[in-house]
């Protein structure tokens, strides 16, 4: 039996738990499966969507794996607490993590990182790297190449004048036709990405204040480039196996931001899908397999 069919066969099996634990004050939603005594993978989810879109990857890798997916605060099941009340930067989404990460008793994971996954992610792995496994990235950037894309223009403007009428040009953002485009853009058959995706994306930013929200987490993206010199020394000198999967189709990170990875990790194992910005959503079978492959070699507890 190869490695693709061995996965989708244990996708059937797999007991996905909805939990929900404190951090900072903060009613914090997880989904976890696997046994609790495996080796651990910390999911952690992009923009604008939240830890569904790994419902379909949890089951491929829970049974030889802990699985965890949190959702951030101001997505998915978590808090959502007033803008006045929390600083909705990457800095203090990393914080909450990296507490979610001690609350449930993880004290070595490999990382998924995607989208804003990626910022959060590596804030915490240069942190504390031998905590760190492996490192999986789907379309998760730490190279300036990677923004260097028509997509990014008016949201790099917004970052060096942050004016009403600059973050106005970017509300369109936050509505359901951004959203959508997201799912359905570069990918190969439109017809197998389930709307259910973006039309749960999109009711949670519909929520009073969460389209706020959104809008000061983009304008928080522009303290991230200054991290990547951190982030790449990291990667140099601490050389954490790492699988690239990513969709080569994507308009907000394409391959170009792929392919910096391997100056600072040229052992990295870099796979371009005929996919988009969520690539789980039509290759989530194939990532799985190439995860259960590659963290099979990489990490052992």
């Amino acid at each position: 039996m190869n490695t693709a069919t061995s996965a989708a066969n244990v996708a059937s099996t797999a007991d996905v738990r909805y939990r929900n634990v404190t951090v900072d004050g903060l009613n914090v939603f997880y989904r976890e499966a696997g046994p609790k005594d495996a080796p651990a993978i910390l999911l952690l989810h992009g923009f604008p969507t939240s830890s569904q879109m790994f419902r379909n990857l949890i089951p491929l890798l829970a049974d030889r794996y802990r699985v965890v997916a949190p959702d951030y605060p101001g997505y998915g099941q978590s808090d959502m607490p007033p803008r006045e009340q929390f600083d909705y930067t990457f800095d203090r989404l990393a914080q909450v993590i990296e507490g979610f990460i001690a609350a449930v008793g993880l004290s070595r994971y490999a990382l998924y990182v995607q989208d804003y996954g990626a910022p959060v992610g590596y804030r915490i792995a240069a942190a504390h790297p031998e905590r760190v496994t492996a490192l999986v990235v789907q379309n998760g950037n730490a190279y300036d190449e990677g923004l260097d894309n028509d997509f990014w223009v008016p949201i790099k403007e917004y970052w060096a004048d942050k004016s009403d009428a600059r973050r106005d040009k970017l509300r369109g953002l936050v509505e359901r036709d951004a959203t959508k485009w997201q799912y359905t853009e570069g990918v190969r058959d439109v017809e197998r990405i389930s709307p259910d995706a973006w039309t749960l994306d999109q009711a949670g930013m519909d929520r009073p204040g969460n389209k706020e929200i959104q809008l000061d987490l983009l304008y928080s993206y522009g303290s991230n480039p200054p991290h990547y010199p951190a982030w790449q020394e990291y990667f140099r000198r601490h050389q954490p196996p790492m699988l690239i999967a990513w969709g080569k189709n994507d308009k907000i990170f394409p391959a170009e931001g792929a392919h910096p990875y391997l100056r600072d990790l040229p052992k990295a194992e870099l796979h371009l899908l005929d996919t988009g910005h969520f690539a789980l959503e039509e290759d989530s079978a194939e990532i799985g397999a190439l995860m259960r492959d590659f963290l099979g070699r990489a990490v052992t507890q």
